[in-house]
């Protein structure tokens, strides 16, 4: 059974290690050292500790799996990780259209989220759920100590009401 919740604060630790594993195997094409590893662990740890309220998570069986954030409850959906042993079961696919649909009663008409460009299996996966790329550079990643090629992607949640005056046609 799939179950979509908001996080505990008791859940920090195993999300922080659910992010990770799914971040090692996001890294891949990138490369890692034991710093980047200890880098992205400390972020992990920090995150689910402290943003935990920020956090939709994914279960199956009473199980977490996989979790999604908003760091600033708004459009952005700045953490999405599904632990790799799951991937590809339909969990993301649920999670990613609970928070959507977050989004869309909290009056945001777009959702906009970022990865790293050679992460190719997440580009895929989101340009799979209507996501379209919007643009491609090269940013400093302060959490990784590495400049990194990061694309942005978006997706239209709710039809856009034109805005005008009078009569349609």
């Amino acid at each position: 059974m799939v179950t979509i919740r908001k996080a505990r604060q008791d859940d920090a630790g195993l999300l922080a290690e659910i992010g990770l594993r799914a971040w090692r195997k996001a890294m891949v094409t990138v490369g890692e050292t034991a710093e980047m590893i200890g880098n992205a662990r400390d972020a992990f740890t920090r995150f689910t500790a402290e943003g935990w309220i920020t956090i939709t998570v994914v279960e199956k069986s009473g199980v977490p799996v996989g979790w999604a954030a908003r760091e600033d409850l708004d459009e952005t959906i700045t953490d999405f990780w599904i632990d790799p042993a799951y991937q590809g079961s339909g969990l993301g696919s649920a999670l990613l259209m609970a928070v959507e649909e977050d989004m869309l009663r909290q009056g945001f008409s777009t959702a906009k989220l970022q990865t790293h460009a050679m992460n190719a299996e997440a580009v895929k996966f989101f340009e799979k759920k209507g996501y379209s790329v919007n643009w491609l550079t090269m940013t400093y990643n302060p959490k990784l100590d590495l400049d990194v090629q990061t694309i942005g992607l978006s997706k239209q949640l709710a039809a856009i009401e034109p805005a005008g005056y009078g009569q349609e046609f």
